[in-house]
């Protein structure tokens, strides 16, 4: 029937929502049957899979060595930068300079040596002094050149030269030359070895010195230090899901109680994942840290779908034919289960794409897409399988524990209390009238019985306002206060060396930026007067070490005139470059010959800018003032150290993963709208994760969560997460056929509230254990997967049930429909009592 006043197109579009749905509803059903005619061979086909990958993951495993390959950007400006650097002053052409190896960290061991507090660093000369020599004289040691740095200096009061009074650390740097070389690579690689023990031993002969240590391969041993760490708590993880799993899969009711299937839909996204990490390896995959998340992402996505299933094999009819009630249950599940699993694989894709800059972010994603493909066809194959045999067990009336008959009930009242209570089906408290006796399921109890009614109670319900205008005020805020102040120490183990040395570090050498290598990669006027100036403004507010103004001061002290190009470069060359104090300049300038004529085609100098407390941040502000100044100025330049390599992924880090989000909420609703017959579905789901989103961006933010690459993969795995959870909810609500959007709501919740409650409590259950890993990047995982869970538990249990009975959709007609049939069903009861009044018939 057409209802009045609705139009023909609108008429058109509700149909054809419903042809694909039932369309995409008796395929699932076929499905189920298909399953459960063939049980044995769904259930062998994943194992022998498990088997097979799960070997080669074992034989093929390697970690990933390059850390800078993972977590910087692919294509950046800086690794462009560092190119031309490098092609104008190469390695092997630096002798023995402090600032030579700028375009590449290489190989260095780096050394802070603090005196106790009160004390100065200066007066334990003699200890300083032994860690060097001992330094210098390492087996294996090539050329190396040192620098060295002071901290917490306190200068002369009134002191026009900047005297140094006291100061409380001494840094110290040892660069290895290794050219690139292999072999000289892998004898560089021993020596940071032996400098690390070396520091270790020093630091035990010295106590009144405190030693932090930092090589070049530093960073990658801490950073792969979380994997190791992380081992047995990932374990203790899954016992903890498992334990979850099977108690809320149980029931007083040992016919239909379902311990097993909970633990079996745990080791079925196990071993899809064992599967997924077999075909990563195979393909030549390499392990890195942040891998230790997918675990946790697929066991979310992956016992979603379990936990949906055992609830839909619970809604249907015990009359029915065990093969029966498991397709229904698929026509019932794996049509929602199928869209959020297509959604979980596009919107990783799409950080699997080459759009995404950051290695370490494609490489999960492409994993990830890899563990949900498996994670569908192992959760409808083997799951499926086992609740086939589960549902013939059931049938045939066999423990679900014990596997044995259970005895009938005159048998029972003959054995004791505690027989009856392992034994007993449940058919004592089952009444008559009761159609479905998996009602006493402990949390569908609980929720028809209390939580139903409490939470759709009219005084609750401002409350409910209140806590969401809270949420929503404290999320505002937190997205209000994003900013890129990640850092790479963030993926590190909390209690490395490389922390310890950069927390010292930046307690005490703040106050000044890295060394900044200033590249003039044109011909220049040197002797020009307005090229003078240009540099020394494009120089000012820096400290420089300038070849250029020592070359100036020089003239200037010699009384020489060098106006034109041939005296600028005559005299550079024979008298400037040929004084002892000004020959590391030569390593500074490439020199050309064109005949008779020299020219200069290319220079540096280095730049060290004053900074404060938040040296990144200052120090990024510099490179984005510099940058475009190289290209409005008569100076062609190039500014460069190697940090900057790290530091062009914190300007994108923010834009991905709102990029993503938008791109996944616009997926959401091309994806749903041909699934829910009701449009309002699509927009309430759209508020819905859009909430959720940005309330876990918020909260995490003001938790001091940094915007590194776990964030961004956890901010993605929010909305499919959220998706996952609120899309079956409110796709039951609309379709509700209910007087009031009251009963709708405790419709859903009672369908749906068992699975969601069991998911989200194992989820979060399983985070516990990452608590307990001394790693900045566990705590990332922990902080952002927890907002996840708990702000999608709010909104599923709290927000969503409250807000839906105040507004739309609307279940007038519903109830108008219903009363016509009611009052069509009173007029034929009257009509055969008037024919018949001897003979009441009732229909």
């Amino acid at each position: 029937m057409r209802r009045p006043g609705a139009p023909a197109s609108w008429i058109w579009w509700r149909m054809l929502r419903q042809v694909l749905r039932r369309g995409l509803q008796s395929f699932c059903h076929r499905l189920g049957l298909c399953v459960s005619r063939h049980p044995v061979f769904f259930l062998t086909v994943p194992a022998v899979l498990t088997i097979t990958f799960g070997l080669s993951a074992l034989n093929r495993f390697q970690p990933e060595g390059d850390l800078e390959r993972l977590v910087a950007p692919s294509h950046s400006l800086a690794k462009i930068e560092r190119s031309l650097a490098s092609s104008l002053f190469p390695l092997d052409q630096s002798k023995s300079q402090l600032y030579s190896d700028l375009h590449t960290p290489g190989r260095y061991g780096r050394v802070i040596l603090l005196s106790p507090p009160g004390d100065n660093i200066l007066l334990q000369a003699e200890g300083i002094l032994q860690t060097h020599r001992a330094v210098l004289e390492m087996k294996d040691g090539r050329n190396s050149f040192i620098g060295h740095q002071l901290g917490g200096v306190v200068e002369v009061p009134n002191s026009k030269d900047q005297r140094v009074k006291s100061a409380r650390a001494i840094q110290i740097t040892y660069y290895l030359q290794t050219y690139g070389s292999a072999t000289q690579d892998l004898i560089g690689e021993k020596w940071e070895n032996e400098f690390c023990k070396l520091m270790r031993k020093l630091q035990e002969e010295h106590q009144d010195l405190q030693l932090y240590s930092l090589a070049s391969f530093s960073l990658w041993r801490d950073f792969h230090k979380t994997s190791i760490l992380a081992r047995s708590k990932v374990l203790v993880s899954l016992v903890l899901i498992l334990t979850t799993a099977t108690l809320s899969s149980s029931m007083k009711d040992c016919l239909r109680s379902k311990p097993f299937l909970g633990l079996l839909g745990v080791l079925t996204v196990c071993i899809s994942i064992v599967t997924a990490a077999g075909i990563f390896f195979i393909t030549d995959g390499k392990y890195n840290s942040t891998l230790l998340g997918i675990p946790f992402f697929a066991m979310g996505h992956g016992t979603k779908g379990v936990f949906e299933l055992l609830s839909g094999w619970r809604r249907t009819r015990e009359n029915l034919p065990f093969k029966d009630r498991v397709a229904d249950a698929y026509s019932d599940v794996m049509v929602t289960y199928t869209m959020t699993s297509s959604l979980y694989f596009i919107t990783f894709g799409m950080g699997a794409s080459p759009f995404t800059n950051i290695e370490a972010v494609k490489v999960f994603c492409q994993n990830m897409c890899v563990s949900i493909l498996l994670n569908y066809f192992y959760v409808f194959s083997f799951f499926g399988s086992c609740l086939v045999f589960a549902g013939q067990l059931e049938q045939n009336r066999y423990h679900s524990i014990f596997c044995c008959k259970i005895p009938s009930a005159e048998y029972l009242d003959r054995k004791p209390v505690w027989f009856q209570t392992v034994m007993s089906d449940g058919h004592q408290q089952t009444s008559h009238h009761e159609t479905n006796p998996y009602q006493h399921h402990f949390i569908q109890h609980f929720l028809r019985e209390h939580y139903n009614e409490w939470i759709t109670n009219i005084y609750v319900k401002p409350f409910v306002v209140i806590l969401y205008l809270i949420y929503a005020s404290f999320s505002f805020m937190g997205c209000l206060q994003i900013s890129d102040r990640a850092n790479i120490i963030n993926l590190l183990a909390s209690d490395s060396p490389s922390i310890s040395y950069a927390m010292v570090q930046q307690k005490y050498f703040s106050n000044y930026s890295p060394v900044i290598g200033f590249y003039i990669y044109e011909p220049l006027e040197y002797w020009n007067s307005s090229v003078q100036e240009d540099l020394r403004r494009l120089c000012s507010g820096f400290t420089a070490v300038s070849w250029v103004e020592q070359y100036y001061q020089f003239l200037k002290v010699s009384n020489i005139s060098a106006n034109n190009k041939s005296d600028f470069i005559s005299v550079l060359q024979s008298s400037f470059l040929k004084k002892p104090e000004f020959q590391h300049f030569r390593n500074d300038i490439i020199f050309s010959k064109a005949g008779d004529e020299n020219n200069i085609i290319a220079s540096r100098l280095y730049l060290v800018a004053r900074t404060s407390r938040d040296k990144q941040k200052e120090v990024i502000e510099v490179l984005e003032k510099l940058r475009p100044l190289s290209l409005s100025k008569s100076i062609r330049f190039i500014v460069f150290n190697p940090s900057f390599v790290f530091m062009d992924h914190y300007g994108l880090s923010v834009t991905v993963p709102v990029l993503i989000a938008g791109f996944g909420v616009l997926l959401v609703l091309i994806l749903t709208f041909f699934l829910v017959i009701h449009p309002l579905g699509n927009f309430w789901l759209i508020l819905s994760v859009t909430s959720i989103e940005l309330g876990v961006l918020g909260l995490m933010t003001l938790w001091n969560v940094d915007m590194d690459c776990i964030s961004i993969l956890c901010l993605i795995y929010t909305l499919n997460f959220a998706i996952d959870h609120c899309a079956p909810l409110l796709y039951t609500f609309v379709l509700a056929t209910e007087h009031t959007r009251t009963q709708c709501i405790k419709s859903s919740l009672q369908e749906h509230g068992t699975a969601i409650l069991q998911n989200v409590t194992s989820f979060l259950i399983g985070l516990v254990p990452l608590l307990f890993v001394p790693s900045n990047l566990t705590f990332t995982l922990f902080k952002c997967l927890l907002l996840t869970g708990g702000c999608t538990f709010l909104h599923c249990f709290v927000i969503l049930p409250v807000f839906l009975t105040f507004f739309p959709p609307s279940k007038k007609h519903h109830k108008k429909k219903k009363r016509a049939k009611r009052k069509e069903r009173e007029e034929i009861e009257c009509i055969e009592i008037q024919e018949n009044p001897d003979h009441v018939t009732t229909v």
